[in-house]
């Protein structure tokens, strides 16, 4: 276990605990990431689901983007789910005209795309990667991937219904995004793909 990677949770705002429980589960050390001496001891991130407008906001006030750009570009492997995934975009539609974000991840994503807290839903979606048997995967405000760059590797569409098609998670190098919460699903597949690639990147 002393060789595990230490994966850091975010812990700006949403669903911290959830991923440390997750991640823990499949092999890696984790905990919630409040300081920038914190930040310093990880091997990764995991960039949580919750309000990408007040988690911007909130990493603005606070003096996180500059060190948070500064580990994405040195390398170190990345996971958002929902906000995360707003947080890791190049380019966020229906966001604050002064939204920031931390960037690296080559897509168009739309905020609260399939709708209002209302709008929330459960389906299962095929993840090739993960193996044969469907994710059961939790959408609540969820943002969806409009468009894909070159190097961008499509991890999972929604495959039936009107939303056929829709892109919900993606990988760039070493970085993971997802429009739903896998956090909230007991199934840790995806978790363990991140603990993989961090794994792959030591």
């Amino acid at each position: 276990m002393s060789g595990a990677p230490f994966i850091g949770v975010l812990a700006l705002q949403g669903d911290v605990r959830e991923h440390v429980e997750a991640l823990d589960s499949v092999g890696a050390r984790s905990g919630p990431v409040r300081t920038f001496d914190e930040l310093d001891a990880c091997d990764a991130l995991v960039i949580p689901g919750g309000e990408s407008t007040t988690m911007s906001r909130l990493a603005l006030i606070d003096g996180w983007f500059e060190p948070l750009r500064s580990i994405r570009v040195a390398g170190m492997p990345m996971f958002g789910t929902c906000a995360g995934m707003i947080m890791l975009a190049d380019q966020v539609l229906d966001a604050r005209p002064d939204q920031e974000t931390i960037g690296g991840l080559d897509v168009v994503v739309r905020r609260n795309a399939f709708g209002r807290q209302v709008d929330s839903f459960e389906t299962d979606v095929s993840v090739p990667v993960l193996g044969e048997e469907l994710f059961h995967a939790v959408f609540i405000r969820a943002p969806w991937v409009e468009t894909v760059g070159s190097e961008v590797e499509v991890l999972a569409e929604i495959t039936h219904g009107e939303r056929a098609g829709t892109i919900v998670a993606v990988r760039q190098g070493g970085l993971l995004a997802t429009s739903f919460h896998p956090e909230l699903a007991p199934d840790t597949r995806f978790h363990r793909l991140f603990v993989e690639m961090v794994r792959a990147t030591r």
